[in-house]
């Protein structure tokens, strides 16, 4: 049986989940030998929600580092890219407090994740991990564009006209677009980047690469920063990776002669790696979007709740967090029946007349046409918002 359907069958609610992930990560400190472990995750699939990397993250990360007390972090990453500036901060951050980190990539760390990722003294992936070209995403005239594709255009203009002395017409509305400053800014974000990737390998991820394997020679700093910005230059080729949410898999890494350690070789810890992003994942099947956690504690980012005491879906208000029981209004995909339902959130709470009790299962049956729901996702937008289990 797979991990997924295993926790679908035993129906976890929100607070389930949220302590099975404990149990979790708790595996990997362990198997890891004890070390720290900090999460900083997204859901890839709410694009409405602030899901990339953003300033107001820095709080919640540096609030989760102050519960952790050990000498080695393991950061679990999950994100689809944002801000290069505020991955620069977040590294800063974790290297204030670590002489060691490691980062664990059991999904995506796209883009300006993958940025972070280089940052770290070991790399942890398997073959289903992926990370994402670290080439600059710019606007020009409401759309976003590769920085190096820009680029590219531009020289390839410039070359056509040096080598025929001409300027084709169906290029001035192009040129006329964009100004000199815009095509700086482009190679600024291009250089940014590649730097600080750079910058890392060299300083964290080489610092133990003190001989050559192939001679036994000593590595010098300068054949660290080269070996570095080879790697940096492949990572930001556009034209090799052509989009920038291609993913860039374990064996594409090694190809660039860059060390991952590949965790589905130790089968308990995959188990554990494995078992926490499924629990990830199901959490972001609620309103959640964001969640930045240790093993002792966590905070989460929720879009607008849709579920309301005494209301419907269609107007989301907050549930209080002193509130006993939450009532919403549910209405029949197939014939269209709309029934009251009441989730209680403490013991012998009477059920309102009318209306149909929260069922334990989560499997609601409408009462005209017999359509059996599953109400999962509902019982873990109510039990986050209420921080106390539907009973």
């Amino acid at each position: 049986m797979g991990v997924y359907t295993e926790y679908l069958d035993r129906n976890l609610g929100f607070a389930d989940l949220a302590a099975e992930r404990k149990v979790q990560l708790q595996r990997i400190s362990q198997l890891r030998g004890g070390r720290d472990v900090l999460v900083y995750a997204s859901d890839l699939g709410k694009v409405q929600a602030f899901v990339s990397i953003i300033y107001t993250d820095l709080l919640p990360i540096n609030d989760q580092l102050a519960n952790l007390k050990g000498e080695h972090l393991d950061f679990v990453l999950e994100t689809p890219g944002g801000s290069g500036e505020v991955a620069e901060d977040i590294v800063r951050a974790l290297r204030s407090r670590y002489q060691d980190v490691a980062v664990i990539v059991p999904g995506w760390a796209k883009s300006a994740g993958t940025i972070i990722a280089m940052s770290a003294d070991e790399i942890l992936m398997d073959a289903t991990s992926g990370l994402g070209p670290i080439d600059a995403q710019i606007l020009w005239q409401g759309k976003a564009f590769s920085a190096d594709a820009l680029l590219a255009g531009f020289k390839k203009i410039k070359e056509e006209v040096s080598e025929t002395g001409v300027l084709n017409k169906a290029y001035i509305p192009i040129l006329q677009g964009i100004s000199p400053g815009e095509l700086e800014n482009a190679q600024n974000a291009q250089d940014f980047a590649k730097e600080l990737v750079t910058k890392w390998l060299s300083q964290f991820k080489f610092k133990r690469w003190t001989k050559h394997a192939s001679t036994g020679q000593s590595v010098t700093p300068e054949e660290k920063r080269k070996r570095a910005e080879e790697i940096a230059t492949q990572l930001r080729d556009h034209s090799r990776w052509l989009t920038h949410g291609r993913s860039i898999k374990l064996d594409d890494l090694r190809r660039m002669r860059l060390q991952v350690s590949d965790y589905s070789e130790n089968a308990e810890l995959a188990d554990a790696i494995r078992r926490y992003h499924t629990l990830l994942r199901m959490t972001f099947e609620s309103n959640v979007y964001k969640v930045f956690e240790t093993p002792v504690s966590q905070i989460y980012r929720y879009m607008l709740p849709v579920v309301q005491p005494g209301g419907s879906p269609e107007k989301p208000h907050a549930l209080p967090r002193d509130a006993r029981i939450a009532r919403f209004d549910f209405k029949c995909e197939r014939c269209g029946t709309v029934s009251h339902v009441q989730a209680n959130l403490e013991a012998g709470q009477t059920v309102e007349k009318g209306a149909f009790p929260f069922p334990p299962d989560n499997r609601f049956r409408c009462p005209n046409c017999g359509t059996e729901h599953d109400l999962s996702d509902v019982r873990r937008q109510i039990e986050l918002q209420a921080k106390k289990p539907v009973v």
